[in-house]
């Protein structure tokens, strides 16, 4: 058998079904009741994992280095070589951990289940140091009594941590502060096997929140395995992203395709795993096919963007280059917050409200470049040439795209990234007609998180949107983005900004 199946991006987004309301659907009571208490966000199992290899690395380079310095003493002997050992095995060994799965969440819970892993990785890494030192023949250089101490230490600090964060994690888990939500796509009897499954798995850290389905209550009870069928598929869109839900399971046999599809093609704008119930299905696919919840199989339809510990890494990438803007430009926007105090009455700088991710409502910061009394926070009426708004100073810096640096501080904490699908403001219009009106699934732009510059400023599509044909491809560019992601893309894009913005006929 195969191991592809029928439902990908491309084929949901082309998939015609009629048209496509464009609206965002009411949810009734009970299911603004239940969205209303997850708004709290619960801590990801996946950032948990990323931040411990991060203290792992540093318990481990630390304690080397410590002793190290106590024992030999900086400055009296292979001044470079230690620090370069300890540094090397300190990587090397979480690598190991990752290759290993110790940073799963179940070996987090279970640690001392997973002790003898733990042992074996880290005596490898002193093998793999001391195989080194050999081949290079500076073995007899190093201290045996340093060796063997980082040995006990390190062995002794991972341990210690891991016990520490298994307590964490499941007083966590008890109190729902760590979890994947999870909605069921689909009722009947199929949803409730596919819960009472999920429900069987030891150390399950996926919380089902409710089902959805358009069906009536005569093909679709109002409860299933004690959980209430809480609306249609389209009150699903807004229930997801009020409630932060971060796994969409979608209960129906593969061989209902066309109405797989017909989901599919509302849900793919979310920023979500969407995954597709494979227990009960008898089209059987190879076991490298499947994603698992315990022993529960699953599809993998469509994964949430920059997830995992791409996540963590963009997030890294955006502190460090936000920094290092702030402090190259500094100096331009000292020199633009004179000017604009000079120029006109009114404050330095500009809020406006935009999308951001997952459709949430952001505060993006310029400086001013229109006069005070002429400012417009909604957007209802794009800049467009030669603009009687806009001040003296206002023209340069929007031209030159100064007025956007202020953003590196968004950026910094964390409603921007710095590369990113750009966010347009709440309101915004072509011809009298919000956006999401012109463009099929234009909610997907804000699966990831906006972004100071993107690929689509970067290929022309930068300034004022006059017409249809300017936001479809903007947002035709942005999907690319998001579908295409990668650090090296953002190094790209971050570095081709400056260049592309000499081209700035369209900035107004």
């Amino acid at each position: 058998m195969s191991t592809s199946h029928p439902f990908t991006l491309e084929s949901v987004r082309n998939f015609n079904d009629g048209p496509t309301d464009h609206r965002q659907a009411e949810l009734n009571a009970v299911a603004s009741q239940v969205a209303a208490q997850y708004r709290a966000d619960a801590m990801s199992p996946v950032l948990v994992s990323g931040y411990l290899r991060f203290a792992e690395f540093a318990l481990l380079a630390l304690s080397g280095v410590v002793i190290y310095a106590l024992y030999v003493g900086f400055g009296t002997h292979l001044v470079w070589e230690y620090p370069a050992a300890v540094l090397t095995g300190s990587l090397v060994a979480v690598i190991l951990f990752e290759i290993t799965d110790l940073y799963q969440i179940s070996a987090l819970r279970r640690p001392w289940s997973h002790l003898k892993n733990i042992l074996i990785v880290w005596s490898g890494v002193f093998a793999l140091m001391a195989l080194a030192g050999f081949i290079f023949k500076v073995s007899e250089e190093f201290s045996r009594v340093w060796f063997g101490s980082w040995f006990v230490v390190g062995l002794a600090l991972l341990l210690t941590a891991r016990l520490a964060l298994a307590r964490l994690v499941r007083r966590w888990a008890r109190n729902g502060r760590m979890e994947r939500r999870a909605v069921i796509v689909g009722g009947g009897g199929g949803a409730e096997t596919l819960i009472r499954s999920i429900e069987k798995q030891p150390h399950n850290d996926i919380r089902i929140c409710g089902i959805f389905d358009d069906r009536d209550n005569r093909r679709s009870p109002p409860i299933v395995a004690g959980y209430p069928k809480l609306g249609t598929i389209d009150e699903l869109i807004s229930f997801a992203r009020i409630a932060h839900i971060d796994m969409l399971i979608v209960s129906l046999p593969i061989t209902a395709e066309k109405r797989v599809l017909s989901m599919l093609k509302k849900l793919w704008v979310l920023p979500v795993d969407v995954r597709l119930s494979a227990h009960s299905h008898e089209l059987k696919f190879r076991p490298r096919s499947y994603s698992f919840i315990g022993s529960v199989p699953m599809l993998d339809v469509f994964d949430k963007p920059i997830n995992d510990w791409d996540s963590v890494a963009k997030r890294a990438f955006d502190i460090v280059f936000s920094l290092a803007g702030i402090i190259a430009f500094s100096p331009v926007m000292i020199a633009t917050a004179i000017a604009i105090k000079l120029d006109s009455k009114g404050p330095v700088f500009f809020k406006q409200k935009r999308h951001g991710f997952n459709n949430e409502e952001i505060d993006v910061y310029k400086f001013r470049s229109m006069y005070t009394d002429q400012c417009d926070p909604s957007a209802v009426k794009a800049v467009t040439k030669n603009d009687p708004r806009v001040t003296r100073v206002g023209r340069f810096i929007r031209k030159t795209s100064i007025d956007e640096l202020p953003q590196f501080f968004n950026a910094l904490f964390g409603s921007l990234s710095l590369v990113g699908p750009r966010p347009h403001a709440v309101a915004a219009k072509t011809h009298s007609v919000l956006y999401t009106e012109v463009v099929d699934g234009y909610f997907a732009r804000h699966r990831v998180k906006p972004g100071v510059t993107g690929w689509a400023q970067i290929n022309g599509w930068r300034g004022e949107v006059d017409s249809d044909e300017k936001i479809r491809k903007r947002t035709e560019f942005d999907l690319y983005y998001i579908e295409n992601w990668s650090l090296l893309f953002d190094l790209k894009i971050l570095f081709l900004t400056p260049i592309r913005l000499l081209s700035s006929e369209n900035a107004y």
